[in-house]
This record gives C-alpha cells, structure tokens and sequence, in this order.
C-alpha cells in the first residue's frame, strides 16, 4: 500500500497570479492626461498584486496602435490595456471595418478608472466671459468663429457637432493632427474657441490666456467655482459627451478569476487617499466599481457616437 501511495505523482497547486510584472499598454503618448491617470493607478496596483504594473506606451492611428496590442496579447492577464472614449467608443464607429477593433469581440472589461472633465473656453480677444454672452456672440456671427480637433471623426470633432446642434450656432472646424496644435491654434488666435480636456488648458485658463465660459463635468470644477456646468445650462448630452473616461481592458478570453484580482487591484489603488489626492490635482475623478459599470460605460457612448454620426451624416476621409 506505501509503495503504490509513493507511486500517485503529486499535483501541485497552480500558483497564484500574478507571478511577474504586469504590461498596462496605454495607447497614446507620454505625458498627456492618459498617460498621467495610468501612471498614477499603475504604480498602485503595485502594492495589492505584489508585482510591479509597467506602463507601455504605444501611440498611433488615434489609439488604434496599442489597442490592437492588447487584443492580440495572451490572455494571460499579464497585458492590460488602458481604454478611452475614443478607443472604445469612438473608434469601433469610426473607423473603416477593415480597420477598426470590436472591443465586444477582442476585450473584456475590468475596471471603469476616472474620468476627466472638460473646458470650454474662448480666445480673451473675443470679449467673452460667460456662456450667454459665448452664445450670442456665435449667433451673431454664423461661421467666423473657428474651432479646432484632433482630427476628422475624432471625439473632439464630434464634440464641435454637438455643440453647433445644442447652442444652434455654427462654429467653423478645422482639424488638426493632434491636441496639441489644437490648443496652440487657440493661444495664437488662428482658432476661437476650444474644448479641451481641463489639466491640459489648467495653466493657460489660470495665466488669463484662456477664458472659460461653461466645463463639462458631474459638477462645478473646485478651481472653476464660477463656471457652470454644461448639465446646468440645460444639456446633458454635449455635458456627457465632453467627460472624457479612461478604464482597464484585458483581451477577450482573460480568466474570469484573473479579471476579478485585477478589478480588486485596481479599486484598491483608487481608494487609496494619495491616489485620489493625485488624481484630484489633475482635475481627474475617480471612478472604480465592477466589470460591468466599465461595460456600461462603452455601450451607452457608442450609442452617443453612433447617433451624432447618424444625425450629422458624417463622412470620413478615405483610409480612417
């Protein structure tokens, strides 16, 4: 009986996950509102799973990059994906089938991080300061104001659509490659108006080169007591579509059990004072919760993108 005892080959327990560091592919490049959030949580998903989070930046084809390099990682839970609005949302609508990610096909949500608010904010040329006299004066002035995006069927395209549809204006677009020249071409004075997410347009709101006249957020901004929400003037939609949202994704086919460590890991990191002190800095509210308030969050700004593209009958340049 001892030696066929001695003969049963012992299985030993699977170890628990995670065993290395972990990959957090963030799909735009450093130092930007993305990339702050994701550093921030990251470095405290550190302490819960008891490996090192590393964040891989990987910009391009307005994110499309570095979500194609989450969708196509192991499922092991050692690759993360940190998806936008864009991303999740926007992208899957706006891009060419041939191109675009189905983020219900290729990831699984974890965790719903933050989201960031936006400012709407004039040249101090225009003599603006509050968001009637901002309306009056578009009205008044049909297709002379400008105002830039990130590109053509980019959010901040849509946002311009919006916009004109809510206030019944007609600002002019133009597109520019990136964010960046976008807040440029409104400190020169090439645009007029610019909305922008706020920890981007904090210095130049606060040194007067900027005047705000409505944000886009849950509520009025503690830097901005004075500027009223876009949900207090009485639209939602523009408010809710300006809030710019980040969360974790794992590619589709991740264990449910790594998902749920990974969710407990994150919401952690969000509950921890330092984090949230951080994030509040930047203007940033912290979000948490399950899988599915993430999932939630997808579908209800797809639907958002698909109508503004449905109502607006937008068409893309050719290779989007």
């Amino acid at each position: 009986m001892l030696a066929c005892c001695l003969a049963v080959p012992a299985h030993a327990a699977p170890a628990p996950y995670p065993q290395r560091p972990i990959r957090l592919v963030v799909p735009f490049t450093p130092g930007g509102s993305t990339d702050m959030v994701a550093r921030v949580v990251a470095d405290a998903m550190a302490a819960p799973l008891g490996q090192s989070v590393v964040v891989d930046n990987r910009a391009g084809g307005s994110g499309l990059a570095g979500a194609e390099a989450v969708a196509r990682a192991s499922a092991d839970g050692y690759t993360l994906g940190l998806g936008t609005i864009s991303t999740l949302a926007a992208n899957p609508v706006l891009m060419s089938p041939s191109s675009r990610l189905d983020p219900a096909r290729d990831f699984v949500p974890v965790v719903a991080l933050a989201s960031i608010p936006s400012v709407f904010s004039v040249h101090p040329g225009l003599g603006v300061h509050t968001f009637g006299q901002f309306v009056a004066l578009a009205r008044s002035r049909p297709g002379q104001l400008n105002i830039g995006s990130s590109g053509v069927g980019s959010i901040g395209h849509l946002i311009v659509l919006r916009m004109n549809a809510a206030l019944k204006i007609q600002l002019h677009h133009i597109p520019y490659k990136g964010q960046g020249p976008v807040v440029s071409s409104v400190l020169s004075g090439e645009t007029q108006v610019l909305s922008d997410q706020y920890p981007s347009s904090a210095a130049h709101v606060a040194s007067g080169r900027l005047v705000p006249f409505a944000v886009a957020a849950q509520q009025r901004l503690p830097a901005l007591p004075q500027v009223p929400t876009l949900r207090e003037l009485g639209h939602e939609g523009l408010n809710s579509l300006a809030i710019t949202w980040f969360g974790l994704v794992a590619p589709r086919g991740t264990p449910a059990a790594v998902v749920q460590t990974l969710n407990a890991a994150a919401n952690a990191a969000l509950a921890d004072p330092a984090v949230q002190e951080k994030l509040q800095a930047m203007g940033v509210q912290a979000l948490g919760g399950s899988p599915q308030r993430l999932q939630e969050m997808m579908e209800e700004s797809e639907r958002t993108v698909r109508e503004i593209v449905q109502e607006q009958r937008i068409q893309l340049p050719a290779g989007r």
